[in-house]
């Protein structure tokens, strides 16, 4: 049992206690709904939600799927419950300021956050959208001028996102005609059950300068298994190290920052260390997390594309997101390089988004 199952289960048990405490003193929940009800309703959603974390393979059976379509999507909903509910207690000092007014206030609060939740809900189940960029990269060969990438990144794949919604992203990929393809971390959940329909719809990508990725900090969960399932597609992986795709053209990637700072705390000699050594020549740096970009850049890198922050994916959480992550999506210079972050073509946990829909990079490369 990883500390991340047992810090996300004791949070969650806090919030969903909090959500339900607190809905009890809206006027209509206590007029219209038995007490016992509402207990009965916060237990079982609760332990489907504990199950989910504690027993549950995450495997594509249907019992395993349901468990986590319900359990993560109320993780969701719960989060922007409390987030609402909360701003009332703040704004009323928990109903000292406004003690008449307060419980109303708390049931528009359940209101408000019910509709967000649906909008959310109908984001994450869209299609990801193509955003495009045109990215001038110093030192890229004239004959590579107008080459288009097309990049994915926290794909998360695994019980709730699977075999057909994979194949979705393939053809969609393919419409796009890239010359290159990067996968950037985040691809596979690890979890074995699902494991050959995945890594056998996966190897439908192709692109005439190759499909090339990057691990993720999911990669490394589950004793590794989606590291394992990565390597089983045959797609190269840039593990702290540089190719040279065509001369005069660099490709670079590094292990998972985030993986790498829980274990030794140091980050910035990796960046360093796999562009050591590298030709004077048009760089792409790939690096899930986007950390270390000011050394990437005195590194020789030219552009740099990453992904983990998933833009916060549900609001208003990328403002906690942001504290550890600054960059934390789209398109930024830094040092005179290019960083762009995606903010992921699929979805951790709830299938939901507020307020961006999820992404595909297309990006088409220009030389000076």
């Amino acid at each position: 049992m990883s500390m991340f199952v047992i810090i996300l289960s004791s949070v969650f048990t806090l919030v969903h206690t909090y959500v339900f405490w607190r809905s009890a003193s809206v006027p209509f929940v206590k007029r219209h709904v038995p007490g016992k009800i509402l207990i009965g309703v916060g237990v079982i959603l609760w332990m489907i939600f504990i199950l989910d974390r504690f027993i549950s393979s995450g495997g594509s059976k249907f019992p395993a799927f349901l468990l986590e379509l319900i359990g993560m999507n109320w993780l969701g909903i719960v989060f922007l419950l409390f987030v609402f509910l909360a701003a009332v207690d703040l704004v009323t000092v928990f109903g000292f300021l406004l003690p008449h007014r307060a419980p109303s206030l708390r049931g528009w609060a359940l209101v408000v956050a019910g509709m967000l939740s649906v909008i959310a809900l109908f984001q994450g189940y869209r299609t990801p959208v193509i955003q495009r960029y045109d990215v001038t990269l110093p030192g890229l060969p004239a004959e590579l001028d107008g080459k288009v990438i097309l990049a994915l990144s926290d794909m998360h794949l695994g019980s709730l996102l699977g075999e057909g919604w994979l194949a979705a992203r393939v053809e969609q990929v393919r419409n796009q005609k890239p010359d290159l393809i990067f996968l950037i971390g985040d691809i596979f959940e690890g979890y074995e059950e699902s494991e050959a329909a995945l890594v056998r719809v996966m190897r439908e990508l192709t692109a005439p300068l190759g499909v090339w990725s990057v691990s993720g900090n999911h990669e490394f969960f589950r004793n590794a298994a989606g590291l394992k399932q990565m390597e089983k597609t045959g797609f190269p992986i840039l593990r702290n190290r540089w190719v040279e795709v065509r001369p005069g053209f660099i490709l670079a990637g590094v292990d998972d920052l985030t993986t790498i700072a829980r274990k030794n705390g140091n980050t910035s000699h990796y960046v360093s260390k796999t562009l050591a050594e590298k030709p004077s020549s048009a760089t792409i740096l790939l690096s899930h997390t986007p950390w270390e970009m000011e050394m990437a850049a005195y590194a020789g890198a030219g552009l740099m594309l990453s992904g983990h922050t998933h833009h916060g994916q549900i609001w208003p959480f990328g403002y906690l997101v942001q504290l550890a992550y600054p960059l934390l999506g789209g398109r930024y210079e830094v040092s005179g390089m290019t960083v762009i972050v995606c903010r992921g073509t699929g979805t951790w946990g709830p299938r939901m988004r507020l307020w961006r829909p999820a992404e595909i990079l297309r990006i088409t490369l220009h030389a000076q």
